[in-house]
């Protein structure tokens, strides 16, 4: 290997390790004495008591087992998606975070064998028992949101809807909360556009900088970003000709991913989703 792409490699991954060292620890639980937001760590008790506490709110946030190019852990969805519902708990100061879903819709595929998918009825079916669960436990709100498009916005906002019109008699409500995942997703492009940055659909700059910046070189392969160009992103209506494809499973350019970009998105997630949960819950920004 050539001196300068040593050295560049070096820096990139002393870079990415110093950003995940510095990104907020989302991933480990909450020690004893602190607040805690994480359904699966607390007990029982805990749980209880955080209720009667106002702590009403339960943030169901779907992740997804899928490819996500030679350069990004498959569990990238979970693993971002466990780190943002955990902030969002946070930032509210009444809510529980509860487990991460880790499937949702999605297709396996033999030629990039890392995703592992369900269908949007077997979604829709989970989303509705679990929230009934949530409920009977006592919380007063649910709020669905997720990490991976597959069964969004329709499977999501048809499953609020419905239970919203069962339950609100008794002062119990659902929302679909759309701008975690929708808006910020559009306004982050946009972003990336007007500052020069090439756009992708998949495995591509926001992904692989977030993961660079919550879990750094655990969840990216640093030495593989510089390569990590994939199919050129089809316009609407567009299908890319097979012979033009790269097929390494990245749609788009993630080789200008780097951990600030990260820092920026996941903020955009966690601040978007804030802001629409208080709308929901009637509370003051």
């Amino acid at each position: 290997m050539p001196a300068y792409y040593l050295i560049r490699v070096v820096l990139l991954g002393l870079a990415s390790t110093m950003a995940a060292a510095h990104a907020p620890n989302l991933l480990r639980a909450d020690s004893a004495g602190t607040h805690r937001v994480e359904f699966e760590f607390m007990t029982w008790p805990e749980v209880k008591q955080a209720l009667a506490n106002g702590q009403t709110t339960a943030l169901f946030y779907t992740g997804g087992t899928e490819q996500r190019g030679p350069q990004n852990a498959n569990g990238g969805h979970n693993l971002m998606a466990r780190a943002i519902v955990k902030a969002i708990a946070l930032e509210l100061g009444n809510a529980i975070a509860m487990p991460v879903l880790p499937y949702t819709p999605n297709e396996a595929s033999a030629r990039w064998p890392g995703t592992i998918g369900i269908t949007d009825d077997i979604l829709a079916s989970i989303l509705e028992r679990i929230s009934e669960q949530a409920i009977i436990t006592g919380f007063k709100n649910i709020v669905l949101m997720g990490d991976h498009g597959g069964g969004q916005p329709d499977v999501y906002r048809a499953i609020a809807k419905k239970l919203d019109d069962k339950y609100a008699i008794q002062g119990i409500h659902v929302f679909y909360c759309d701008d975690v995942y929708l808006k910020a997703h559009e306004d982050f492009d946009h972003w990336l556009t007007a500052h020069g940055f090439p756009l992708s659909m998949h495995a591509g700059i926001p992904d692989t900088s977030t993961m660079l910046y919550l879990g750094g070189e655990t969840w990216v392969r640093g030495a593989l970003i510089k390569s990590a160009l994939g199919d050129a992103v089809p316009l609407p209506g567009q299908r890319l000709p097979e012979t033009l494809a790269v097929n390494n499973g990245i749609i788009g350019d993630a080789r200008r991913s780097n951990a600030a970009l990260g820092k920026k998105a996941f903020a955009m997630k966690v601040n978007y989703a804030v802001k629409q949960i208080r709308e929901f819950l009637g509370q003051a920004p």
